[in-house]
């Protein structure tokens, strides 16, 4: 149901694409999180939100390359991005340093 009032929004933007991305993967529907994630980088490829999207539906897919190539790219992405006053950043800025610490770490 969460689902379906999301896409009743559109068009969505990148942050309302996240969240609907995250909503899929707790449903358990990774096509259409990997879907979000591939809409917010189609739009900007160095977008942190899409970045951690594409990594945690690759993660849930059990693609270890496609997961290990958007965590790569977050990395490179981060400080460029971080300097963009993007409100969905600071809306999300827990989950993007948790996402990126754990970039690091792998």
């Amino acid at each position: 149901m969460a689902l379906t009032s999301y896409e009743a929004l559109s068009p969505l933007n990148a942050h309302q694409r996240y969240d609907m991305g995250l909503v899929a993967l707790v449903a358990g529907d990774t096509a259409r999180a990997r879907v979000q994630s591939d809409s917010i980088l189609a739009e900007r490829p160095t977008h942190l939100l899409g970045l951690v999207l594409a990594a945690r539906a690759a993660d849930a897919r059990g693609d270890s390359s496609g997961s290990r190539n958007a965590r790569q790219r977050l990395l490179a992405a981060e400080k460029a991005e971080r300097a963009k006053p993007l409100q969905e950043y600071t809306d999300h800025d827990a989950d993007l340093r948790a996402a990126i610490e754990q970039a690091r770490s792998r």
